[in-house]
């Protein structure tokens, strides 16, 4: 059994005990977080309506922070003398599914 979920304007196939990395959410650690989801599939029988999947929750538990890769940017223009270095790493929240039920 899996779902299709939204969290943090992405959508992520999720199953129970899975473990994913989302959006950074202002929950704390050992806290829950809950979606609707968009689509359920279980053995075959896929739930797409919108009035079945009102019943539907995924919960899952908040473990921690976590932060992506470092991204290294560069500008420069030739004969100008210009050169700038940037640099980004992006932070999410790391969260285990707990449960798909209705």
């Amino acid at each position: 059994m899996y779902a299709i979920v939204r969290a943090g304007g992405r959508q992520e196939k999720v199953s129970v005990d899975d473990v994913l990395n989302i959006d950074r959410v202002s929950e704390e650690a050992g806290s829950t977080v809950s979606w609707e989801p968009l689509l359920i599939v279980d053995d075959g029988k896929v739930v797409s309506d919108s009035s079945e999947l009102s019943g539907y929750k995924v919960t899952a538990e908040v473990l921690g922070e976590a932060k992506g890769p470092k991204i290294n940017m560069i500008k420069y223009k030739n004969k100008t003398g210009y050169k700038k270095r940037l640099g980004h790493r992006q932070k999410y929240t790391r969260v285990r599914v707990t449960g798909i039920a209705k």
